[in-house]
């Protein structure tokens, strides 16, 4: 098929070029995009005086034919040979059912103002989409926190056992990671919402284009300020892949802790059989491969976002055909994050808790010897010296084989004789929980009211 910029050349490109150049392999996904952008400047046109009331009519109905078409027959876009773009795509067919009337289309228009609105209206439908994945994740976090409120989990630091917490309380860290990655993704949104079409190449347009009008046609915000600025701008591009990246981290962290957790080491969790998989050779082994999948493919998000700043990181302005390289990266990056948000969430709805195995586990290793040191504190003795004491008690308990409950108050007093038989009512681990009662802390109570606070802000969102 024609070029949309041949007049300028005697010769043919390169076959092998040609394919090099071509990008409607992968931006044909902007297709829709692409005509209902075309759709909306038509309109625009006819009010600058460009078209006729006849010829804006013409042009509206065959763009809107040829969305039909391709919405209702997967074939539709493989039907032009050689197309370039998208953009020379839908002008071929427009052409192909008006005739030369659907060339005054483009007037005014460069590919790199319409290539942006194509990719801005197009990432804000992705935005959408992976908004509602990440609240049915949460949902689903919330689920399974729902379901087992007294579950007890040691808590770690340095993969070292820490303090116990409630397992529901650990489930709304994560939802607490993925409601910032929604936060982010909504103001991504308002900088993705900003209307380039109008700046033409990189000047603007000769053409009265009504720029505020056509944004409110095309549902933008606002307009671009400045024309230069408008076509060469993919910050918005970067700023999704990093946003991506961010939730590619807390699916990975989470994905990590489970891997953890379902090995019969710790026997925490249980992988449901349609997340799991078997081993060709070993009969009895169950594998986690849709979290190693979720950890192993952040790395591929992180690349496609260290990838685009490269790419841009020294092009002169204004429009660079380097820039075509900003799509197949944002489409894997977005393709990448919804697959691992969909498993993700399967994960969780058919995840098993062991909550006995928790408990147990969370009944060793001195995991309450932070409330003897409150304890101390509570009596008069200065935290620092309260830790230190401790920490032999500790050291004394480990060389006797003995847990902290298990001491004798004779044994306690030989450390300090601020000890009294009160203290074996807060080192258990119901007192040790009760106790965190700060807001954000792990007690019962709290962590109730968080998952109802939680539940409100989802139930927003819709």
């Amino acid at each position: 098929m024609s070029k949309l910029w041949g007049g300028r050349f005697r010769g043919a490109a390169n076959e092998q070029f040609a394919r090099f150049n071509a990008s409607f392999r992968f931006d044909r996904r902007l297709f829709e995009a692409d005509v209902r952008g075309s759709i909306a400047y038509g309109g625009a046109l006819r009010a600058a005086g460009v078209l006729s009331t006849a010829e804006a009519e013409e042009i509206r109905d065959a763009l809107e034919t040829i969305l039909r078409s391709g919405s209702n027959d997967p074939k539709y876009l493989d039907q032009v040979a050689g197309a370039e773009d998208v953009h020379s795509f839908v002008e071929r067919k427009l052409v192909d059912l008006i005739g030369d009337v659907g060339y005054k289309l483009h007037t005014g228009r460069s590919r790199n103002d319409q290539v942006s609105t194509d990719l801005r209206i197009f990432l804000r439908g992705e935005i959408d989409r992976l908004g509602r994945l990440i609240d049915g994740l949460q949902r689903s976090l919330l689920d399974l926190a729902e379901e087992n409120p007294q579950a007890v989990l040691p808590g770690y630091t340095h993969m070292q056992k820490a303090q116990p917490v409630l397992f529901a309380h650990y489930l709304l860290a994560y939802f607490e990671m993925f409601n910032r990655d929604r936060d982010r993704l909504i103001e991504n949104r308002r900088r993705v919402n900003v209307m380039p079409l109008g700046s033409g190449a990189l000047a603007g347009t000769n053409f009265a284009i009504d720029r505020e009008l056509l944004a409110q046609s095309l549902e933008f915000e606002a307009v671009s300020k400045n024309s230069l600025d408008a076509v060469s701008d993919r910050d918005f591009v970067i700023e999704l892949a990093a946003n991506a990246a961010l939730t590619m981290v807390h699916l990975s962290r989470m994905a990590e802790d489970f891997v953890l957790y379902s090995t019969t080491e710790f026997g925490y969790l249980e992988l449901g059989d349609a997340v799991a998989t078997g081993s060709s050779l070993m009969p009895q082994k169950k594998n986690p491969d849709s979290l190693e999948l979720i950890r192993g493919k952040s790395g591929r998000v992180f690349g496609h976002h260290a990838g685009l700043l490269a790419t841009m990181k020294g092009l002169p302005l204004a429009y660079n055909k380097d820039m075509q390289e900003d799509k197949e990266a944002v489409f894997d990056t977005l393709d990448t994050l919804s697959g691992c948000l969909h498993v993700m969430t399967t994960v969780l709805k058919s995840v098993k808790v062991h909550t006995d195995r928790m408990l147990d586990a969370a009944q060793h290793d001195y995991m309450t010897a932070t409330e003897v040191a409150d304890y101390l504190v509570h009596k008069g003795l200065q935290f620092r010296k309260a830790h230190e004491l401790v920490g032999k008690i500790v050291l004394y308990a480990m060389e006797n084989g003995q847990g902290l409950s298990d001491l004798t108050m004779e044994q306690y007093q030989r450390f300090s004789p601020l000890f009294e038989d009160d203290l074996y009512d807060v080192i258990t681990l119901a007192a040790s929980l009760a106790g965190k009662a700060v807001t954000g802390g792990t007690s019962p109570e709290r962590v109730t009211e968080a998952i109802t606070e939680a539940r409100i802000r989802i139930n927003a969102n819709s």
